[in-house]
């Protein structure tokens, strides 16, 4: 039987991190080792670990998940790295299924999962909004990617050897970092069969906080998403509407007709991923439809400020963003 090393980063996760282990703990294929790296944890994330059959390492001051992950990496000895974020719990046969393409096809380095419709706990709207939005957009992304999200993900450690460890400079943006990395001799999957249920931010400000942040590196991970066939969690034609729709707030201001191309730009929008939309529409009904779209503008509002903020770190600030720069970006 192939010997599975779970690796699980984890930083106050005290929320989630029981859900988390028991599910990595129920699996048809049984890990020979579960491995919670504690990365300086200011909760009780260290206590739940140490409570359940796992190796518990403790990271001696915040380093981000890359250096979490590239730590329990190095202290495992399994055939395949299966990487699970604290904030998963897996479905029972999710590590099985792994295996199981991994060994169907040798040029695959990376399969990796689609999160469930439900999240791993409900906490409301905001999150049934995020864990939906991301259901979709793994589904129909499956099959060979450009993308791989380390989120629940497995690869062999021969691979892992071969191409590196993670960027540990980086805190955002190091799936598609290390995709790039990965692309260059191997494979990406992304699969149904390997699934689990994500527990997402429940409040709107974090939610929008959380997609601000990650946008800041969109500059450094736009080669990866422009891809053939990488993983697209939001269509283009709807981030050229949404930004658009905030280009003619200005002008409304000033001549308030204008706000009738604001209204075009957000009827835009809300078209700009039909499929998406009827998404919704089957799993929630219409009756949820206008608090998707108002969330889905304001998600993609913080997608942008993030974004223009991020390119501006990055032209003014060397030091910002991975370790090795793309050349688009050293060359500016």
């Amino acid at each position: 039987m192939t010997l599975v090393s779970i690796v699980i980063p984890a930083h106050n996760a005290a929320k989630t991190l029981r859900l988390c282990l028991e599910s990595a703990l129920a699996q048809t294929h049984r890990p020979v080792e579960v491995i919670v790296v504690d990365d300086a944890s200011t909760d009780d994330t260290r206590a739940i670990a140490a409570a359940y059959p796992c190796t518990v390492l403790a990271q001696p001051y915040n380093q981000g998940v890359s250096a979490a992950r590239n730590a329990g990496a190095a202290a495992s000895t399994g055939e395949v790295l299966f990487f699970l974020d604290s904030d998963v719990g897996l479905a029972p046969d999710a590590v099985a299924a792994a295996v199981r393409l991994l060994a169907a096809d040798p040029g695959l380095g990376c399969v990796y999962g689609v999160y469930a419709k439900e999240p791993l706990i409900d906490d409301g709207r905001v999150e049934v909004y995020r864990t939906l939005h991301l259901h979709h957009a793994l589904s129909q992304g499956a099959g060979l990617t450009s993308t791989a999200v380390f989120a629940l993900a497995a690869m062999p450690r021969q691979v892992f050897q071969e191409v590196g460890p993670f960027d540990a400079k980086l805190r955002s943006a190091e799936d598609d970092e290390y995709s790039e990395r990965l692309l260059a001799a191997h494979r990406i999957r992304l699969s149904a069969e390997v699934s689990g249920r994500h527990d997402e931010a429940d409040r709107l400000l974090p939610l929008l906080a959380e997609q601000y942040r990650r946008a800041q590196f969109l500059r450094f991970s736009a080669r990866n998403r422009m891809r053939p066939g990488a993983l697209k969690v939001n269509r283009l034609g709807g981030v050229l509407a949404a930004a658009f729709t905030l280009a003619t707030l200005p002008a409304a201001l000033l001549w308030p007709p204008a706000l009738a191309l604001g209204a075009a730009g957000l009827a835009a929008f809300a078209a700009a991923d039909s499929a998406l939309t009827r998404f919704m529409l089957r799993e929630r009904g219409p009756g949820f439809l206008p608090y998707f779209i108002g969330v889905h503008f304001l998600a993609h509002t913080a997608l942008l400020s993030g974004a223009a903020v991020g390119w501006l770190r990055a032209t003014f600030d060397s030091s910002f963003g991975p370790t090795r720069r793309p050349e688009s970006v050293v060359n500016r």
